[in-house]
């Protein structure tokens, strides 16, 4: 796993071989991170990183400067795996992890916590799927001018979604980002 820029740019850290997890490709997470930094200024951002895996994702927004980011994974061996990454940055001020189950997660965070960024990369084969930006968009997660990513197969198509704002492909990933 790779960090592209910020703090920890160029930096490498070895996943377990044992993950069965399918990260974002460099490819894609480098291109996604370009469209934000052209949209945000990552100083002083909170973002959570659902679904979080390996937690690539959400160290990328560590290394760039958010002062605050959320993994949520429901994964022991994948939660234990990004607390110690945690631990070896000395990140615990800024980067903690729920190990809980997604939708459990957004049904008890009601009315509660609110993040500018909210990334979502669920297994392709997720039931709910179809239905996460309505869940996620529903649960009251996502601040006020906030920005909502989702990243998904090609087979799905979100541009029907109310709060639907813009598509982007790169290779076989694709993120949808909602307002």
């Amino acid at each position: 796993m790779r960090v592209i820029r910020g703090k920890y740019g160029h930096r490498r850290f070895d996943v377990p071989k044992s993950f069965n997890a399918r990260p974002t490709t460099d490819f894609a997470k480098e291109n996604l991170f370009n469209i934000l930094s052209n949209r945000f200024d990552f100083e002083g951002l909170s973002a959570i990183d659902l679904f979080s895996g390996t937690g690539s994702i959400a160290l990328e927004l560590v290394s760039r400067g958010c002062s605050s980011v959320t993994s949520v994974e429901k994964r022991r061996e994948h939660a234990a795996f990004i607390r110690t990454l945690i631990k070896r940055l000395n990140e615990e001020n800024c980067w903690r992890v729920f190990e809980t189950d997604v939708f459990h997660f957004l049904e008890r965070n009601k009315e509660c916590r609110r993040f500018d960024l909210v990334f979502a990369d669920p297994p392709y084969t997720l039931a709910e799927l179809e239905s996460l930006p309505t869940k996620v968009l529903e649960s009251n997660i996502l601040a006020e001018d906030g920005l909502f990513i989702l990243e998904h197969p090609k087979d799905f198509s979100f541009t029907e979604h109310t709060r639907f704002e813009e598509h982007r492909a790169y290779g076989s990933v694709n993120f949808t980002f909602f307002r």
